[in-house]
């Protein structure tokens, strides 16, 4: 039975100061550093080998899985970093405080920019101070979007290594991580707007020899 383990990052800075990050590279947070170490410890319990491990290119997801690989003791491998594993873009959001904007449109246009399957926040403009560094053609993501290219990334690059039954650890982002879930545990488009995905709690799932979910379950049972 082969294993594909999905991790979303430790907390980051932003996570703590409850400010929307999408794609811009901010790094982790202390206890996020911590959340990862535990991670890998959680990890390091089940003496399981992989063969393959991705991340997406933000340094918060990169810096996770670095520390669970120092957790396991495994160096010296190839580590796959891909944009479309990256958070979803939230567009004009990026680097607001979360609070302040539900504020200012209310908690319902907040909760639908944040957890709705189609509807997208409003395009990143010249004003913030994040769209240069994001330097992207795209301005702004919804979930919908985010499915569009982490689920045939997964189709031609993961899914591969679980049908020649090796095991697989992927460390991403809340949204890519939801987009990703919604193929493999298919998750309607309505339930996917309730479903939260925690910091640094691996998601274990266990294939049978037709790829349909054998188990499904968070190494520590105490956060979900």
């Amino acid at each position: 039975m082969n294993n594909l383990i999905l991790i979303r990052h430790g907390m980051s800075e932003w996570n703590k100061a409850k400010r929307f990050t999408g794609w811009a590279d901010i790094d982790l947070h202390e206890q996020g550093k911590l959340e990862a170490k535990y991670a890998g410890q959680l990890i390091k319990d089940l003496k399981i080998d992989f063969q393959g491990y991705f991340t997406s290119k933000l340094k918060r997801a990169i810096n996770s899985l670095e520390i669970i690989l120092d957790v396991l003791g495994v160096s010296n491998i190839e580590i796959t970093k891909a944009w479309q594993l990256n958070e979803r873009h939230y567009g004009n959001l990026t680097s607001l405080n979360k609070d302040e904007i539900k504020k200012k449109f209310g908690e319902e246009q907040v909760k639908k920019w944040r957890r709705s399957y189609s509807i997208k926040p409003p395009p990143i403009d010249e004003n913030n101070p994040y769209k240069k560094k994001i330097n992207s053609t795209i301005l702004s993501e919804s979930l919908e979007d985010t499915v569009k290219r982490v689920v045939p990334y997964y189709e031609q690059k993961i899914k591969p290594l679980i049908i020649k039954k090796e095991n697989v650890l992927v460390v991403f982002h809340g949204n890519s991580c939801r987009a990703l879930l919604m193929e493999i545990l298919k998750i309607s488009k309505e339930k996917i707007t309730e479903f939260e995905v925690p910091t640094a709690n691996p998601l274990l799932i266990k294939f049978k020899n037709n790829l349909e979910v054998e188990s499904c379950k968070y190494l520590d049972n105490k956060r979900s």
